[in-house]
């Protein structure tokens, strides 16, 4: 690496909770600030914005345009904003997370003659749930913004596949590079009945609880019809959901419909997951599409049972009947078989949990291997633009 420390800049559209913002401040926090002067551009609001603030050495700009709904005249202004801010802190490095940040954020830096782009992709901005008019407008944004992106990192083998497939950059142009965790931080489970206590449940409960932001993607109204099905076999069982979002009018709803009201804790967003995971018999995710769910590793790691749908990046994490269970997205009844199987069978769930953090804690899945990853990509490429 040269002497002269590299200015970096990642861009996110929102620091929300969850896996693309966890995954881009952990980069943020492990960089080596000897070799490199670390900025950050995200929208003005979110959760973790607190927990940005708050790390050293970070330049960290809040943005009073940016935000997550298409909104052109506002996008326009971000582009130009970022332009600015490229030229202003002289920034060697762009690297971009989540679907629109990584397009506005790359044709800024486009506009701005930077040569180290750098995109990192937490599942593609389109799916098979948009319309085809939506997603082939997103697919030909990914398409032209990969022409002058130097690396697309992509979270899971799944993703590489999907994007060369359809034409986003040719093969070379990727590099897989699996978000990384602290295991240490989930490896110890607390005292049962303290975790139990703080969240109003008692020691001998059985209890099935799923980490999501309340939006579309992570279908948390299958876990409401997921607890109505479970509770016809296993009245007594407790759940309960930690997030919010758009979709947490719907989800009280269907929860009243169904009579769940004393069954479904809805927790809101919560800073002390270790707590929460020792709360847990079994984990579920219910999303129709993901790219690599860090809440999913961060479960495996505190040595809960795991039941997921199989989208995205999720085998590469998941060997179903091994180290978790997969079943397809929406299939409520499928995952009730399996949710049941586990609950009825202690040794059986302690079988899965532990084959589940011996195989998380492999070096591929470390922060440590992550962070080495993504340096040594950054100097590539400095070696690369001379």
């Amino acid at each position: 690496m040269p002497e002269k420390k590299i200015n970096v800049l990642y861009v996110i559209t929102k620091l929300e909770l969850g896996g693309a913002q966890t995954h881009a401040l952990d980069l943020i926090r492990s960089i080596d600030q000897n070799k490199f002067n670390v900025f950050l551009f995200s929208a003005r609001e979110g959760l973790l914005v607190e927990q940005a603030l708050n790390i050293p050495g970070l330049n960290f700009y809040r943005s009073s345009f940016l935000e997550r709904r298409i909104h052109p005249v506002k996008d326009v202004c971000t582009v130009i904003s970022l332009y600015f801010y490229i030229k202003k802190h002289k920034i060697d490095f762009i690297h971009t997370h989540s679907s629109k940040a990584g397009i506005l954020g790359r044709f800024a830096a486009k506009a701005a003659g930077l040569r180290g782009i750098v995109h990192t992709v937490h599942g593609w901005s389109f799916h098979e749930y948009q319309s085809k008019v939506v997603y082939n407008i997103f697919l030909y944004l990914e398409r032209l913004c990969a022409r002058f992106t130097d690396r697309l990192i992509v979270v899971s083998l799944l993703d590489r596949e999907t994007g060369v497939q359809l034409g986003v950059g040719p093969p070379e142009k990727y590099r897989l590079i699996r978000c990384g965790l602290d295991a240490e931080r989930f490896s110890v489970k607390g005292p049962l009945a303290s975790a139990r206590a703080a969240l109003g449940l008692s020691e001998t409960d059985l209890v099935v609880g799923m980490v999501a932001c309340f939006k579309p993607q992570k279908d948390p109204l299958s876990f409401v019809r997921l607890a109505a099905a479970v509770r016809e076999k296993l009245p007594h069982v407790r759940f309960f959901l930690v997030g919010d979002g758009v979709l947490r009018g719907e989800i009280a709803r269907l929860i009243g419909s169904f009579g769940l009201q004393e069954n479904i804790l809805l927790l809101g967003w919560r800073r002390d997951m270790p707590l929460i995971y020792a709360a847990m018999d079994l984990c579920v995710l219910t999303s129709l599409w993901e790219g690599l769910p860090i809440a999913i590793m961060e479960a495996m790691a505190s040595g809960v049972p795991v039941i997921v749908t199989d989208t995205g990046g999720v085998r590469d994490v998941v060997r179903d009947g091994e180290t978790g269970y997969l079943v397809k997205a929406a299939d409520v009844e499928a995952m009730r078989d399996k949710v049941i199987l586990l609950l009825k069978d202690p040794e059986l769930r302690e079988d899965i949990a532990g084959r589940a953090v011996e195989w998380i804690r492999n070096d591929l899945f470390s922060l440590r291997h992550m962070m080495h990853k993504v340096e040594g990509l950054y100097q590539e490429l400095w070696i690369k633009h001379g």
